[in-house]
Protein backbone atom coordinates (compact mmCIF):
# COMPACT_ATOMS: atom_id res chain seq x y z
CA UNK A 1 0.00 0.00 0.00
CA UNK A 2 1.33 3.44 -0.93
CA UNK A 3 2.57 5.30 2.17
CA UNK A 4 0.54 8.40 1.28
CA UNK A 5 -2.65 6.30 1.32
CA UNK A 6 -2.11 4.64 4.71
CA UNK A 7 -5.34 4.96 6.77
CA UNK A 8 -3.61 6.25 9.89
CA UNK A 9 -6.75 6.92 11.94
CA UNK A 10 -8.07 3.44 11.21
CA UNK A 11 -4.71 1.85 12.05
CA UNK A 12 -4.61 3.76 15.33
CA UNK A 13 -8.14 2.63 16.17
CA UNK A 14 -7.27 -0.99 15.38
CA UNK A 15 -4.06 -0.91 17.47
CA UNK A 16 -5.90 0.45 20.52
CA UNK A 17 -8.78 -2.01 20.14
CA UNK A 18 -6.34 -4.90 19.69
CA UNK A 19 -4.45 -4.01 22.87
CA UNK A 20 -7.64 -3.75 24.91
CA UNK A 21 -9.63 -6.37 22.97
CA UNK A 22 -12.47 -3.91 23.39
CA UNK A 23 -13.91 -1.17 21.16
CA UNK A 24 -15.29 0.57 24.26
CA UNK A 25 -11.94 0.81 26.10
CA UNK A 26 -10.21 1.81 22.86
CA UNK A 27 -12.72 4.61 22.44
CA UNK A 28 -12.06 5.85 25.96
CA UNK A 29 -8.31 5.91 25.26
CA UNK A 30 -8.74 7.74 21.95
CA UNK A 31 -11.49 10.05 23.27
CA UNK A 32 -14.01 8.90 20.65
CA UNK A 33 -17.14 6.78 20.83
CA UNK A 34 -17.19 2.98 20.76
CA UNK A 35 -19.10 3.24 17.48
CA UNK A 36 -16.40 5.42 15.91
CA UNK A 37 -13.71 2.85 16.74
CA UNK A 38 -15.85 0.02 15.39
CA UNK A 39 -16.48 1.94 12.18
CA UNK A 40 -12.79 2.73 11.68
CA UNK A 41 -11.85 -0.92 12.17
CA UNK A 42 -14.59 -2.04 9.77
CA UNK A 43 -13.29 0.36 7.13
CA UNK A 44 -9.75 -0.98 7.60
CA UNK A 45 -10.97 -4.58 7.27
CA UNK A 46 -12.86 -3.70 4.09
CA UNK A 47 -9.77 -1.99 2.70
CA UNK A 48 -7.44 -4.94 3.24
CA UNK A 49 -10.10 -7.54 2.44
CA UNK A 50 -9.71 -9.56 5.64
CA UNK A 51 -11.25 -9.56 9.13
CA UNK A 52 -8.96 -8.43 11.94
CA UNK A 53 -11.20 -9.43 14.83
CA UNK A 54 -13.61 -12.19 15.61
CA UNK A 55 -16.61 -10.60 17.32
CA UNK A 56 -17.51 -12.74 20.33
CA UNK A 57 -20.47 -12.50 22.70
CA UNK A 58 -18.19 -11.25 25.47
CA UNK A 59 -15.54 -9.31 23.60
CA UNK A 60 -13.09 -9.53 20.74
CA UNK A 61 -10.43 -11.99 19.59
CA UNK A 62 -7.74 -11.28 17.00
CA UNK A 63 -7.70 -13.23 13.76
CA UNK A 64 -4.42 -14.43 12.27
CA UNK A 65 -4.35 -11.25 10.19
CA UNK A 66 -4.90 -9.13 13.29
CA UNK A 67 -2.18 -10.99 15.16
CA UNK A 68 0.23 -10.29 12.29
CA UNK A 69 -0.61 -6.58 12.10
CA UNK A 70 -0.65 -5.69 15.81
CA UNK A 71 3.08 -6.04 16.67
CA UNK A 72 4.08 -4.10 13.55
CA UNK A 73 1.81 -1.20 14.45
CA UNK A 74 2.73 -1.28 18.16
CA UNK A 75 6.43 -1.09 17.32
CA UNK A 76 5.92 1.69 14.79
CA UNK A 77 3.81 3.80 17.16
CA UNK A 78 6.29 3.22 20.02
CA UNK A 79 9.18 4.36 17.85
CA UNK A 80 7.34 7.46 16.68
CA UNK A 81 6.33 8.29 20.26
CA UNK A 82 9.86 7.71 21.54
CA UNK A 83 11.36 9.98 18.92
CA UNK A 84 8.86 12.73 19.65
CA UNK A 85 9.70 12.48 23.36
CA UNK A 86 13.39 12.87 22.54
CA UNK A 87 12.69 16.12 20.69
CA UNK A 88 12.15 18.53 23.54
CA UNK A 89 12.69 22.26 23.55
CA UNK A 90 13.48 22.19 19.86
CA UNK A 91 16.50 19.86 20.22
CA UNK A 92 16.89 16.11 19.79
CA UNK A 93 17.74 14.28 23.02
CA UNK A 94 20.22 11.42 22.72
CA UNK A 95 20.92 8.47 24.98
CA UNK A 96 24.57 7.91 25.87
CA UNK A 97 25.45 4.55 27.44
CA UNK A 98 28.65 4.88 29.44
CA UNK A 99 30.57 2.11 31.17
CA UNK A 100 32.66 3.34 34.11
CA UNK A 101 35.10 1.57 36.38
CA UNK A 102 33.53 1.82 39.82
CA UNK A 103 36.37 3.73 41.50
CA UNK A 104 36.24 6.53 38.95
CA UNK A 105 32.44 6.59 39.03
CA UNK A 106 32.30 7.06 42.80
CA UNK A 107 35.42 9.13 43.30
CA UNK A 108 35.28 11.53 40.37
CA UNK A 109 32.25 11.30 38.09
CA UNK A 110 29.28 11.23 40.49
CA UNK A 111 30.16 14.52 42.23
CA UNK A 112 30.22 16.18 38.78
CA UNK A 113 27.10 14.66 37.21
CA UNK A 114 24.97 17.70 38.03
CA UNK A 115 27.46 19.87 36.16
CA UNK A 116 27.26 17.52 33.16
CA UNK A 117 23.46 17.66 33.20
CA UNK A 118 23.60 21.47 33.11
CA UNK A 119 26.22 21.54 30.37
CA UNK A 120 24.60 18.86 28.18
CA UNK A 121 20.85 18.81 28.91
CA UNK A 122 20.17 17.09 25.57
CA UNK A 123 22.14 13.95 26.58
CA UNK A 124 20.36 11.27 28.61
CA UNK A 125 23.19 9.45 30.36
CA UNK A 126 22.98 5.73 31.15
CA UNK A 127 25.73 4.61 33.57
CA UNK A 128 26.94 1.02 33.91
CA UNK A 129 29.70 0.42 36.46
CA UNK A 130 32.26 -2.35 36.17
CA UNK A 131 35.49 -3.59 37.74
CA UNK A 132 37.59 -2.64 34.68
CA UNK A 133 36.61 -5.68 32.63
CA UNK A 134 34.69 -4.20 29.71
CA UNK A 135 33.12 -5.55 26.53
CA UNK A 136 32.10 -2.42 24.62
CA UNK A 137 30.25 -4.23 21.86
CA UNK A 138 28.74 -7.01 23.96
CA UNK A 139 27.43 -4.61 26.61
CA UNK A 140 26.13 -2.07 24.09
CA UNK A 141 28.35 0.73 25.41
CA UNK A 142 28.96 3.92 23.49
CA UNK A 143 31.95 4.81 25.66
CA UNK A 144 33.81 3.28 28.59
CA UNK A 145 36.09 4.80 31.21
CA UNK A 146 38.66 2.28 32.35
CA UNK A 147 41.97 2.07 34.20
CA UNK A 148 45.24 0.98 32.61
CA UNK A 149 47.84 2.05 30.09
CA UNK A 150 45.52 2.73 27.17
CA UNK A 151 46.36 -0.35 25.11
CA UNK A 152 43.12 -2.22 24.36
CA UNK A 153 42.77 -4.03 21.04
CA UNK A 154 40.37 -2.46 18.56
CA UNK A 155 39.82 0.51 20.85
CA UNK A 156 40.49 4.24 20.63
CA UNK A 157 41.70 5.46 24.04
CA UNK A 158 41.83 9.09 25.14
CA UNK A 159 43.77 9.79 28.36
CA UNK A 160 41.76 11.41 31.15
CA UNK A 161 44.09 11.58 34.14
CA UNK A 162 46.85 9.66 35.85
CA UNK A 163 46.06 8.10 39.22
CA UNK A 164 49.13 7.22 41.31
CA UNK A 165 48.59 4.65 44.05
CA UNK A 166 49.54 5.18 47.69
CA UNK A 167 48.71 3.48 51.00
CA UNK A 168 45.48 4.60 52.68
CA UNK A 169 44.30 3.63 56.15
CA UNK A 170 42.52 4.92 59.23
CA UNK A 171 44.27 7.46 61.47
CA UNK A 172 44.38 4.87 64.28
CA UNK A 173 46.20 2.35 62.09
CA UNK A 174 48.52 5.03 60.69
CA UNK A 175 49.69 5.80 64.23
CA UNK A 176 51.32 2.36 64.29
CA UNK A 177 53.32 3.00 61.09
CA UNK A 178 56.63 4.64 61.88
CA UNK A 179 58.05 3.76 58.45
CA UNK A 180 57.21 1.58 55.41
CA UNK A 181 58.80 -1.45 57.04
CA UNK A 182 56.09 -1.34 59.71
CA UNK A 183 53.54 -2.23 57.03
CA UNK A 184 54.75 -5.82 57.29
CA UNK A 185 52.83 -6.09 60.59
CA UNK A 186 49.52 -5.01 59.03
CA UNK A 187 47.13 -6.66 56.56
CA UNK A 188 47.88 -5.27 53.11
CA UNK A 189 44.65 -5.07 51.16
CA UNK A 190 45.20 -5.94 47.50
CA UNK A 191 43.64 -5.63 44.08
CA UNK A 192 43.76 -8.37 41.45
CA UNK A 193 46.88 -6.66 39.98
CA UNK A 194 49.55 -8.55 41.87
CA UNK A 195 52.46 -6.23 41.11
CA UNK A 196 51.11 -3.07 42.79
CA UNK A 197 52.37 -3.54 46.34
CA UNK A 198 55.82 -4.78 45.20
CA UNK A 199 56.15 -1.73 42.96
CA UNK A 200 55.13 0.60 45.78
CA UNK A 201 57.65 -0.92 48.21
CA UNK A 202 60.35 -0.55 45.54
CA UNK A 203 59.43 3.14 45.21
CA UNK A 204 59.64 3.46 49.01
CA UNK A 205 63.04 1.68 49.07
CA UNK A 206 61.70 -0.95 51.44
CA UNK A 207 61.45 -4.75 51.18
CA UNK A 208 58.03 -6.07 50.18
CA UNK A 209 56.72 -8.45 52.86
CA UNK A 210 54.62 -11.52 52.08
CA UNK A 211 51.20 -10.29 51.01
CA UNK A 212 48.62 -11.78 53.36
CA UNK A 213 45.68 -9.39 53.18
CA UNK A 214 42.43 -10.11 51.33
CA UNK A 215 42.15 -9.45 47.60
CA UNK A 216 39.45 -7.26 46.00
CA UNK A 217 38.27 -6.80 42.42
CA UNK A 218 37.49 -3.11 42.98
CA UNK A 219 39.27 -0.31 44.82
CA UNK A 220 35.92 0.89 46.15
CA UNK A 221 35.45 -2.24 48.25
CA UNK A 222 39.12 -2.37 49.17
CA UNK A 223 39.06 1.18 50.51
CA UNK A 224 35.80 0.47 52.32
CA UNK A 225 37.66 -2.31 54.13
CA UNK A 226 40.44 0.15 54.98
CA UNK A 227 37.86 2.60 56.38
CA UNK A 228 36.66 -0.20 58.64
CA UNK A 229 40.18 -0.62 60.00
CA UNK A 230 40.74 -4.01 58.34
CA UNK A 231 44.11 -3.09 56.86
CA UNK A 232 45.98 -0.78 54.53
CA UNK A 233 44.69 -0.25 51.00
CA UNK A 234 46.88 0.67 48.05
CA UNK A 235 44.56 2.85 46.01
CA UNK A 236 44.40 5.87 43.67
CA UNK A 237 44.53 8.72 46.17
CA UNK A 238 42.80 11.23 43.88
CA UNK A 239 39.64 9.09 43.85
CA UNK A 240 39.31 9.22 47.65
CA UNK A 241 39.99 12.88 48.30
CA UNK A 242 36.71 13.27 50.20
CA UNK A 243 37.75 10.60 52.73
CA UNK A 244 41.13 12.28 53.23
CA UNK A 245 39.58 15.72 53.66
CA UNK A 246 37.05 14.37 56.17
CA UNK A 247 39.75 12.54 58.13
CA UNK A 248 38.23 9.10 57.62
CA UNK A 249 41.45 8.02 55.92
CA UNK A 250 45.02 9.23 55.89
CA UNK A 251 47.97 8.69 53.58
CA UNK A 252 50.70 7.62 56.01
CA UNK A 253 53.59 7.86 53.50
CA UNK A 254 54.18 10.34 50.72
CA UNK A 255 55.57 7.75 48.29
CA UNK A 256 53.28 6.75 45.44
CA UNK A 257 53.58 4.57 42.37
CA UNK A 258 52.14 5.24 38.93
CA UNK A 259 50.77 2.02 37.45
CA UNK A 260 48.27 3.51 35.03
CA UNK A 261 45.58 6.08 34.51
CA UNK A 262 41.98 6.53 33.51
CA UNK A 263 41.06 6.52 29.83
CA UNK A 264 37.94 7.26 27.82
CA UNK A 265 37.56 4.49 25.27
CA UNK A 266 35.36 3.56 22.33
CA UNK A 267 35.50 0.96 19.60
CA UNK A 268 37.53 2.03 16.56
CA UNK A 269 34.57 0.89 14.46
CA UNK A 270 32.19 3.19 16.37
CA UNK A 271 32.01 6.74 14.99
CA UNK A 272 31.31 9.59 17.38
CA UNK A 273 27.66 10.50 17.79
CA UNK A 274 26.79 14.06 18.87
CA UNK A 275 26.18 12.77 22.41
CA UNK A 276 29.56 11.03 22.50
CA UNK A 277 31.30 14.17 21.25
CA UNK A 278 29.47 16.30 23.83
CA UNK A 279 30.51 14.02 26.70
CA UNK A 280 34.10 13.87 25.45
CA UNK A 281 34.34 17.67 25.32
CA UNK A 282 32.72 18.11 28.75
CA UNK A 283 35.02 15.50 30.31
CA UNK A 284 38.16 17.13 28.93
CA UNK A 285 37.06 20.52 30.25
CA UNK A 286 36.07 19.12 33.65
CA UNK A 287 39.45 17.42 34.09
CA UNK A 288 41.25 20.68 33.28
CA UNK A 289 39.18 22.49 35.90
CA UNK A 290 40.13 19.85 38.46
Amino acid sequence: MDRAQLPLNALRAFEAAARHLSFTRAGLELCVSQGAVSQQVAQLEARIGAPLFRRLPRGLALTDEGLALLPVLADAFDRVGGTLERIEGGRLHEVLTLGVVGTFAGGWLLPRLADFARACPHVDLRLMTNNNRVDLAGEGLDLAIRFGEGAWHGTHAQPILRAPLAPLCTPALAARLADPVALAREPLLRSYRADEWPRWFAAASAPCPPLRGPMFDTSLLMVEAARAGLGVALAPVAMFAADLQAGRLVQPFHESVDVGGYWLTRLLSRPDSPAMAAFRAWLADAVLQG
